[in-house]
């Protein structure tokens, strides 16, 4: 049986803080961005294996979560504005 990898473990090669204007963001580093691209194009040609659909996933969670943060932070900063 296959498990879900936890986003956490994606985050020590994944991330990246990145400094834009007046707000500091978190993206995804380079390579976990074309991982996720490699991901994105098996799933659209359906040849996902199951491990790479929980990877998919657990990489498409934390895209979820750093949109989320990074709109707080941009609502935040233009606030002050």
């Amino acid at each position: 049986m296959t498990t879900l990898p936890k986003p956490s473990t994606l985050l020590p090669k994944g991330l990246q803080i990145q400094q834009i204007n007046h707000l500091t963001l978190f993206k995804f580093t380079d390579e976990l961005s074309d991982r996720l691209q490699t991901l994105l194009d098996k799933k659209k040609a359906d040849t996902l294996s199951s491990e790479e659909i929980l990877e998919l996933e657990a990489i498409s969670e934390l895209d979820e979560i750093f949109s989320y943060i990074n709109a707080v932070i941009a609502a935040r900063v233009s606030e002050r504005f």
